[in-house]
């Protein structure tokens, strides 16, 4: 049995088939070319499915599919799509912030103009809003594609949309407004919807199941599966995932909760990380100098890097300054500052999410670029005081595979 896991990026889409096992038996990619275009999201999907061997579609179970959070659209009736897409950085809804907290409570979730339901109350003040029937993430549209029934999501995707992911309700300040009518139907991550419609490339048996975001599914990924456990990603920014029994959320400090089956998958982001690297080594530099530090010593030299003022998490300041004195001429010792320094915000990170109730740290999986520098994984490992490792698998669409093959499992 073969399980199908899509994973629709910011670059590009892509597949992985797993078996029964969790091995990779396939995958494909499939690079942008107008990332906004649901006719192109449409054809990466066709492509995708039509490139997967003869016998693994054949042998296909379930699929999944994720997608950019807050990358939302409009349909009609039919599930067409009637505007184009809204990306998850789009901040069209600036404009109407102030309608934004005249009606979601103070400091939630959604009050920004990139989240889902910022740009659903911004179309429901333009003309075209009166032909909507249907209001879809990325990943509900894609899957519908696929199953034929439209208004369904997931409850990660809906987060951001308004959805209470303790209560497993759209709150009463969201439903009580004339837009709550074309809101998806939300359905737990991972649950089966529906078979395939009748489809050239893919076995009608085969299950549709709901999706999730793109870094939840690189999350699941990476292995994680255990309270205290929990995934940094050292890419451009600092990314931290804790696994947590307890719901944490504290948005002053960006903060906020997803619900993860039983368990609560908490965290935040940071601007500091990879592109703060970046700077002022090149990809070159940043191998050979890492081999010349000895990641048993601390320089203790305090640095916050960062590339302007300004930070999320863990501390919440638009002003913070960067530290990046004194300057060490010896560029092995100035690098090591720099890691130390981004090791010690990753510290600070989880301390604050175990004093907000969070399970305390027992294991970090690290994904992203940042991964392979060995040199850095010892040094963070010496500050967290807990097992650092390479997360084995870091591909959303893996995540998505495993989703598909949970799916089967409880169907």
């Amino acid at each position: 049995m073969v399980y199908l896991g899509l994973d629709f990026g910011t670059s590009g889409a892509r597949e992985i088939a797993i078996n029964t096992n969790k091995e990779i038996i396939a995958q494909v990619n499939y690079t942008w070319s107008e990332h906004n275009s649901t006719q192109e999201w449409e054809h990466a999907l066709w492509y995708l499915l039509s490139e997967l061997p003869r016998q693994v579609r054949k042998d296909l179970k379930a699929i999944a599919l994720n997608g950019t959070s807050a990358t939302v659209l409009l349909c009609d009736e039919a599930g067409l799509p009637i505007t184009h897409p809204l990306l998850y950085n789009d901040a069209i809804a600036e404009s109407i912030l102030p309608q934004l907290k005249a009606h979601a409570p103070p400091e939630h979730l959604v009050l920004s103009p990139t989240s889902s339901f910022a740009k659903l109350l911004w179309w429901s003040q333009q003309e075209i809003f009166n032909q909507a029937r249907y209001f879809l993430h990325q990943a509900d549209w894609l899957a519908f594609l696929l199953h034929g029934i439209p208004g369904i999501s997931d409850y990660h995707n809906a987060l951001k949309l308004g959805y209470d992911v303790q209560n497993l309700r759209y709150r009463d300040w969201l439903t009580s407004l004339p837009i709550a009518s074309i809101l998806p139907r939300v359905l737990a991550p991972g649950q089966a919807i529906a078979p395939v419609q009748k489809n050239e490339y893919i076995p009608s048996d085969c299950i549709v199941c709901t999706g999730t975001t793109d870094s939840i599914a690189a999350f699941l990924a990476s292995g994680a599966n255990q309270p205290g456990e929990a995934v940094t990603s050292l890419g451009s920014t600092l990314v931290l995932k804790l696994l947590s029994e307890t719901y944490v959320e504290n948005l002053a400090s960006g903060i906020y909760s997803h619900r993860l089956g039983k368990l609560w998958l908490t965290g935040g982001a940071s601007n500091t990380g990879g592109a703060v690297l970046k700077h002022y080594f090149s990809e070159t530099e940043l191998i050979t100098l890492s081999e010349q530090i000895n990641p048993d010593t601390n320089l203790n030299l305090d640095y916050y890097p960062l590339l302007k003022p300004g930070e999320r998490f863990p501390i919440n300041d638009p002003q913070l300054v960067p530290k990046l004195e004194p300057r060490i001429e010896e560029p092995h010792l100035f690098l090591q500052g720099l890691l130390e320094g981004i090791a010690a915000i990753e510290q600070r990170g989880y301390r604050l999410l175990a004093e907000l109730g969070a399970t305390p740290l027992s294991k970090v999986y690290t994904a992203g670029g940042g991964a392979k520098n060995l040199t850095w994984q010892k040094i963070r490992a010496n500050r967290l005081q807990v097992p650092v490792v390479t997360s084995p698998y870091t591909e959303a669409a893996y995540g998505s595979a495993l989703l598909a093959l949970r799916c089967v499992s409880n169907f």
